[in-house]
């Protein structure tokens, strides 16, 4: 399913139960999208074989799911501290270097909907 906001690629995750507060919509799957790195409910599921966009950035699982639900929330660090800091903390313990998925997506998300290297920088402070 393409992304409503751009029409790009979005990669599907299951989202962890522990971070379905923070889901969209208290959607149980999330759409991240390659290019603007919006977050979106989604019914989609990958199926076995089938390759993903973001999979070289953004690992499998539920620490990359805690990653996608993170990046929907940075337009917004004041309202949304809570969500980012449960979901980057929830990343971090699963395994993933949250700071260099957000290195490597600074380069390579064409139009993300926040500055992703600002936000780096204010996040770095969060955590």
């Amino acid at each position: 399913m393409p992304c409503p906001d751009c029409g790009g690629e979005q990669a599907v995750f299951p989202v962890p139960e522990a971070l379905e507060e923070f889901a969209p919509e208290g959607s149980l799957t999330i759409g991240l999208c390659a290019d603007c790195l919006r977050v979106h409910p989604s019914d989609d599921r990958l199926t076995d074989g089938e390759t993903r966009p973001l999979a070289d950035i953004v690992p499998d699982g539920d620490g990359g799911a805690a990653v996608a639900l993170m990046l929907g929330f940075l337009d917004s660090l004041a309202l949304n501290r809570e969500a980012i800091v449960e979901s980057a903390e929830y990343a971090e313990r699963a395994g993933v270097d949250v700071h260099l998925v957000l290195d490597r997506l600074e380069q390579s998300a064409p139009e993300p909907h926040f500055d992703v290297g600002r936000r780096h920088s204010q996040l770095e402070m969060f955590l």
